[in-house]
């Protein structure tokens, strides 16, 4: 993965066989503190002209159409939806009838950009014969079998975990380490859950030949992340969106 700038934006770049990957970073937006600056989460308290304004930044930074980004309700589930024909609503410039609920996308359709927001979980990005998912992984998800499930509909054989709250962060209870005992032994410290490699063992399980991890944990990196467990839940979203090239 690569750092770059596009003015006073900063995002994190990643490549996959036939599809572009970017993790945006909380920097170079509009919006002003608590959710300084490149807030993207239109349903924060943040002001929403503000919002907009920083989804319209992002766009254009990336060089691709805002009024194309695929999104969705993220519900911390497993549903993925299948852009089958590269057609969707605007919501990410024009929200308003809602979206549907989802924390994941799959598409076959060359340059749909695909999205989720995070704020401590992983966007997970992944490629195969059968097309390209986005995922919004959080513990519910991941023990849920988002990443099977999307493994096995693109037959995916390389994939990119982004920034996310690290095990040096992320302390949980002892049911959270209950739905992955199954993965086995090196998954805790003490009372912290290592996510990423959850994530990336259930990758490797679902048959994925190559794995890269950006290892940044958003709630030690407030310079450049947004932590919802930080900040108390009073804070803004990045993104995770990848397309086919």
């Amino acid at each position: 993965m690569k750092w770059r700038e596009a003015g006073e934006l900063r995002w994190l770049e990643a490549s996959l066989p036939s599809a572009s990957v970017c993790f945006s970073t909380r920097t170079g937006g509009t919006s002003k503190a608590p959710f300084e600056s490149l807030n993207l989460g239109i349903l924060t308290d943040d002001e929403r002209i503000a919002v907009l304004m920083n989804r319209r930044r992002l766009a254009s930074a990336l060089g691709v159409d805002g009024s194309r980004v695929a999104m969705a309700r993220q519900v911390h589930g497993a549903e993925i939806c299948f852009h089958e024909d590269g057609q969707v609503r605007p919501h990410f410039l024009e929200p308003g009838e809602p979206p549907p609920d989802a924390d994941g996308h799959l598409t076959q359709a060359p340059g749909l950009p695909m999205l989720v927001l995070v704020a401590d979980c992983l966007p997970v990005a992944m490629t195969g014969p059968e097309g390209l998912a986005m995922l919004h992984c959080g513990w519910r998800g991941l023990a849920a079998g988002i990443i099977g499930d999307a493994a096995g509909r693109i037959g995916a054989t390389d994939a990119v975990i982004g920034p996310g709250i690290g095990p040096c962060c992320f302390e949980v209870g002892e049911e959270v380490f209950e739905a992955f005992s199954d993965l086995g032994p090196g998954l805790r410290r003490d009372r912290n859950l290592d996510l990423w490699k959850v994530a990336r063992r259930q990758l490797e399980r679902a048959g994925l030949e190559r794995v890269e991890t950006a290892g940044i944990c958003t709630y030690c990196d407030e310079r450049n992340f947004f932590s919802h467990r930080r900040d108390h839940g009073e804070t803004g979203r990045q993104a995770g969106i990848a397309w086919i090239d």
